[in-house]
């Protein structure tokens, strides 16, 4: 019994050995944990801040939010861009969660200092600056001239919104949109204000300086880091690049003479094709972009539908085709314009570039169609082209083709019925002849009485018997 008592004591011994001493383990591990590895982001900000960029922000900040990422670091160097855009931005920031650190790495001015503004501390390289975030209208011939007090008091209060948001002070934000600020011993009335890194340190705008990114981590205070560069995917920068008011007025032009072209053969071909693919890349780079609502495209289909009624089914030219017209240009306005969220003014410049790029396209296009039709047809390039691909199968006289006669009995004066709409071209009977004839530039119903008005080189020309007076 004594031994089956031992024997029972040293089983349990040694069961339990192995087991506290993996507690001990487990328990050591826990309260001496591995150092953690920070998720750090690293989003950046270059060139022209517009709403293609806007968008690849907010997927990134998504894609860190879902991934558990600490910190954002914002890499700044822009002249600015869109105020739309910068504000987007703004509010993907500050509702993100996420501690953010601007690095102005050269410079953040314009929209790229209300960006800089809105992440929880700033960090600037030497030699960089900050400010100077006036809003300002661009002119066709490519002046800038001020806006209205409308649209400065408006991006004033979104630059001390946000920096009374993230803790910076807020007069120097408002000094960088309106001249009419004045900060004693820092910016007098009627200048903007504009920070080198000394200065955003000494006012307690920026709190850090760093060289480089990995400085910023240093002094950010993250030793064990596991950082993740993004940069734009290859769509998000094929929607900047189409985005862009040149490439944006390319597509329009091309798009415009594409479908012109298309109009003037029977069936459909290569130039039709083109134009509808230029005109999608058009529309599905500013819907991408947020430029573009599902109402711009609608407005502009119901303008090509119009459109192709008037000129394929309604005799001349009238109320349905200027309608058509005039939705078509609506939609494509409307879409230069965008308007991403509606708490978001537009200003006076986006007005502005949408209308000039519309007219440039559309000048463009009527150019191009007139010198096209008036030179190139004349060209040894063309001619070239046209005897090796338009013209291989001849219709001679030797192989038997000829121009059909005028039958007997048809001459000027006589008189027929329509047997089709001449518009101009339609069947006409004479009797128990049924003839092609050519209206004189007027549209004929089927079944209105004509007269033969002339006759040249087989061809027969009718008038409407019914509008002679």
């Amino acid at each position: 019994m004594k031994k089956s008592k031992k024997l029972l004591f040293i089983l349990l011994i040694s069961f339990s050995i192995p087991g506290l001493l993996f507690y001990s383990k487990g328990s050591q591990k826990e309260s001496s944990p591995a150092e953690k590895e920070t998720i750090v982001y690293i989003i950046p900000i270059k060139g022209t801040i517009d709403l293609g960029l806007s968008s690849f922000v907010e997927r990134v900040i998504k894609e860190a939010k879902e991934n558990g990422a600490e910190e954002i670091i914002f890499e700044i160097d822009t002249f600015g861009g869109r105020v739309d855009a910068a504000t987007r931005i703004r509010d993907t920031i500050l509702e993100s969660g996420i501690h953010s650190t601007g690095f102005v790495n050269k410079r953040a001015i314009s929209a790229g200092a209300l960006i800089a503004i809105a992440t929880d501390s700033i960090v600037m390289a030497p030699g960089s600056t900050i400010g100077a975030a006036t809003p300002v209208a661009f002119s066709p011939a490519g002046s800038i001239s001020p806006v209205g007090e409308k649209e400065i008091s408006y991006v004033r209060k979104e630059f001390k919104a946000t920096a009374e948001r993230s803790g910076h002070p807020a007069d120097l934000a408002e000094a960088m949109v309106d001249p009419e600020v004045e900060i004693p011993n820092v910016v007098k009335k009627g200048k903007l204000l504009t920070l080198t890194t000394e200065e955003a340190l000494k006012l307690k705008l920026a709190a850090q300086k760093a060289m480089n990114i990995q400085q910023v981590l240093e002094v950010c205070g993250f030793k064990k880091v596991s950082v993740k560069e993004v940069s734009p995917s290859w769509s998000e920068n094929i929607v900047r690049f189409i985005t862009n008011p040149v490439v944006s007025g390319l597509l329009l032009t091309l798009g415009f003479l594409g479908i012109f072209f298309e109009l003037q053969v029977p069936g459909w071909g290569l130039s039709g094709t083109f134009g509808v693919v230029c005109l999608a890349l058009f529309f599905g780079g500013h819907l991408l972009a947020g430029l573009a609502q599902w109402m711009e495209i609608i407005l502009f289909l119901a303008g090509i539908v119009l459109l192709a009624i008037e000129i394929f089914a309604i005799p001349g030219f009238g109320v349905t085709g200027i309608a058509g017209i005039t939705l078509i240009i609506l939609g494509i306005f409307l879409s230069l314009i965008g308007r991403p969220a509606p708490d978001v003014p537009i200003l006076k410049s986006y007005y502005i570039v949408a209308a000039y790029t519309l007219l440039i396209s559309l000048l463009a296009t009527i150019t191009c169609i007139i010198l096209i039709l008036k030179f190139i047809p004349s060209t040894r390039l063309w001619k070239n082209f046209e005897s090796r691909l338009a013209l291989k199968f001849r219709q001679e006289k030797v192989q038997g083709y000829s121009v059909a006669p005028v039958p007997p009995g048809i001459q000027e004066g006589t008189e027929g019925v329509a047997a089709t709409v001449l518009r101009p071209v339609g069947k006409v009977q004479f009797g128990e002849e049924v003839c092609e004839c050519i209206s004189e530039g007027e549209y004929i119903k089927a079944g209105e009485k004509v007269k033969v008005v002339r006759i040249e080189g087989g061809r027969i020309f009718v008038s409407s018997s019914c509008r002679e007076v």
